[in-house]
């Protein structure tokens, strides 16, 4: 016997609190199921109010208008004869929880709430959600009024229960679950359910999207099943850019899966399968049978009367695919262009704005704008809604972009913003990056904005501040750097505003920063300076890994003129030259190298390490360095982290990309208010450090193995000593 089933899975850009767009993306992606013949259409997590409500999960409003819409769903023609499951918030004896509802024609068959809620990452699931705690157990649940009204049913059942149809059975686990290392999988495998439904809300970082692919493999390749995985896609109003990747797997291998990154709002991927290939891999593993047969509570069941599986069908059943990963320039090249599209047309701008200054940085967000209109060309071809969309951002109801150069002169505004510090070098770079993406690009001269300031200044104060160079104090020198970058900033929002005015067109731009991860962590940027923006795509990418997406670009855009930038030494351009010469580098500056900060970067946040912590690794990885100089690197970090982490509060809202982030809105939940002397830290680390120096004399246990054995024992002691108090 053959019981062939083809189900969906869904990839969705919802959008937090835009109750009817969500509403009309779910209806979409049922009607292009059941146009494939899916029996089962399963969606991503919270998908009807959208999954980064936060606070407004904590209205009542919101669960209100989550039931309205799915009243809309159920009574739609496009949701029958088909068994659906939808995301939402469902309050339940005063308790909100993060829920799945499942219903077929009309009735609704269970609500099944999230068990494990997440709270780690980006994550703060428990803030606004209660988990369900009565595992194997289902409660009746009244259903609100005007539901009643609507459909005649007024109960339903609420908890951990498995759906069953006359031929297969079907439970669920919702995201975290998945993560969990008692996953809901493995008892509902064991309880015979063969299709398994995971809706989830996974955003992007860097190198991570085969995490999620190698959980689905694996829970199928250890217990059996067909795996349903529908993931969101896009950024739905905050910092993280949901990964796509929604995806179907049988017995341990892939068969069907949506895309990571895309401008389709919706995405359905569909597989045929024979169920009886999931008995069949269950029974051969007879560790698992025997686990399967230990007396156990079973799972509450609801039934349902209808046929999953169709016996006698010419549709092919699917076959394995290979999952093919980007890189990681590939990723910066979709990811935040992807993330800035939903920005951009959400926001009801008319482009971006961008200070363009000849560097890696800002070089780095000009190509990622112009992959971004790569994409619309491609995907205009294809879907009327971004063609749509483009033409209201353009202002133009006719217009079809063809060219990513022609788009790119519309939507992309640059401005190279010189002083009397800057350099003819860096504006010809910037120049020629802006003539080869086609960015409409003016140059601006602000030596006279900082001069009036500046007189203004003495005229209040009668001084007059110098440069270093020119005599004055370090005090007086970072406050002249800064004016100079504050005024680009102010010079970059008047633009933003009326350029587009000035060309005749409603709307205004988008400014788009361009500070990456490391200098955010370090503090080396100006409070208020163009690292302050609407938007920043690099924000969440390490210097490192723009170097290398540079050098990406270069070929796959064919920007020659990337080659400069990507050789050009790193420098703000804000102290004198020095006979036309920079004299000014940033890697100098911060008396750390780029390298040296994304590692002490990852110990901080991923290590979760403290100064210590950070010098006790980096010895062993730092070998060309003395312990002395490792501990002067670790103190000068940690000491420039505690001045400067009062910036991370106004840091601009940038992709969450990379998981050593301080973005402290979100993700690095820290004082910003810190003493620089880490006076009790850094003494650990003197201490150590004399005793790792004692290491190299002989003078008080001898040169013998057993005696450096006994100092070594000494040492551990002393470190341990240090942990304990």
């Amino acid at each position: 016997m053959v019981r062939k089933a083809t189900v969906a899975v869904c990839t969705l850009n919802q959008w937090a609190m835009d109750f009817e767009g969500n509403m009309n993306r779910i209806l979409q992606s049922i009607q292009s199921a059941k146009a494939a013949g899916a029996k089962y259409r399963g969606g991503p997590e919270l998908e009807i109010p959208g999954y980064t409500c936060e606070d407004h999960f904590l209205e009542s409003d919101t669960v209100t208008h989550s039931w309205e819409v799915l009243l809309a769903i159920l009574n739609s023609p496009i949701s029958q004869d088909i068994i659906v499951d939808v995301g939402m918030p469902v309050v339940h004896r005063n308790c909100t929880y993060n829920c799945r509802v499942v219903f077929y024609n009309k009735n609704i068959l269970l609500i099944r709430p999230k068990t494990l809620l997440c709270d780690d990452g980006n994550y703060r699931e428990s803030r606004w959600f209660s988990s369900w705690r009565k595992m194997k157990q289902i409660e009746e649940f009244r259903l609100p009024q005007f539901i009643t009204n609507s459909t005649g049913q007024s109960t339903t059942v609420i908890g951990d229960g498995i759906i069953v149809t006359q031929d297969t059975s079907i439970g669920f686990e919702i995201c975290e679950e998945l993560w969990n290392p008692q996953s809901s999988h493995i008892p509902l495998s064991f309880d015979g359910v063969e299709i398994i439904v995971n809706s989830s809300g996974s955003y992007m970082e860097l190198r991570k999207a085969y995490v999620t692919v190698e959980l689905v493999k694996s829970a199928t390749f250890k217990a059996g099943g067909c795996y349903l995985f529908n993931n969101l896609r896009g950024c739905d109003g905050g910092r993280v850019y949901f990964n796509g990747c929604s995806c179907i797997a049988l017995n341990g291998q892939i068969l069907a899966k949506t895309q990571q990154f895309s401008l389709l709002d919706v995405e359905v991927a569909i597989a045929t399968v024979d169920l009886d290939d999931v008995s069949s891999y269950r029974n051969s593993t007879r560790s698992r049978c025997y686990m399967s047969s230990v007396e156990c509570q079973a799972y509450p069941t609801i039934k349902v009367d209808v046929f999953m599986s169709v016996e006698l069908s010419s549709t092919p059943l699917s076959i394995p695919i290979t999952w093919q990963y980007h890189t990681p320039e590939e990723e910066i090249a979709l990811g935040p262009a992807c993330w800035l599209w939903d920005y951009l047309r959400r926001s009801g701008q008319g482009g971006f704005f961008l200070p363009l200054s000849g560097g890696i940085d800002s070089a780095s967000s000009a190509v990622i704008i112009y992959s971004l209109c790569n994409l619309i060309v491609q995907y205009s071809q294809i879907s009327d809604e971004v063609l749509d969309n483009v033409r209201k951002i353009v202002s133009d109801p006719k217009y079809c972009p063809t060219d990513a150069k022609e788009l790119c002169g519309r939507i992309f505004f640059t401005s190279y913003m010189a002083t009397e510090n800057s350099s003819s070098e860096t504006k010809m770079r910037a120049k020629q990056l802006s003539q080869q993406i086609g960015s409409y690009h003016i140059e601006v001269n602000l030596s006279a904005a900082v001069t009036a300031l500046l007189n203004v200044f003495s005229l209040v104060t009668g001084m007059k501040p110098r440069f270093s160079v020119h005599g004055g104090s370090p005090r007086e020198c970072l406050a002249l750097q800064n004016v100079q970058a504050r005024i680009r900033m102010v010079m970059s929002y008047l633009l933003a505003q009326l350029l587009l005015w000035a060309r005749g067109r409603p709307g205004g731009l988008l400014v788009v920063g361009s500070a990456n991860v490391d200098e955010a962590l370090r503090g080396y940027m100006t409070k208020y300076d163009c690292s302050s923006a609407d938007v920043n795509p690099i924000g969440g990418i390490s210097k490192t890994d723009l170097r290398s997406f540079v050098c990406y670009a270069k070929d796959r855009f064919n920007l020659s003129s990337l080659e400069l930038i990507q050789s050009a030494p790193a420098t703000a351009e804000l102290l004198p030259l020095s006979e036309g010469t920079i004299v000014q580098t940033d890697e100098a500056e911060m008396g750390l190298t780029y390298e040296e900060l994304s590692c002490m970067g990852r110990l901080r946040k991923s290590g979760r390490c403290g100064p210590l912590s950070t010098f006790n690794k980096l010895i062993h990885v730092w070998k060309n360095k003395t312990p002395q100089e490792v501990a002067e690197k670790v103190k000068h970090f940690y000491r420039c982290y505690a001045l400067n982490r009062h910036k991370m509060t106004v840091l601009t809202p940038s992709v969450h990309a990379e998981s050593y982030s301080p973005d402290d809105n979100r993700y690095d939940l820290r004082q910003f208010l810190y003493s620089i002397s880490w006076r009790w830290q850094f003494s650990a680390i003197d201490k150590q450090v004399q005793a790792l120096n004692s290491l190299s004399t002989d003078s008080l246990f001898g040169t013998t193995p057993t005696a450096k054995s006994r100092k070594l024992k000494s040492i551990n002691s002393m470190i341990s000593f240090h942990y304990q108090i």
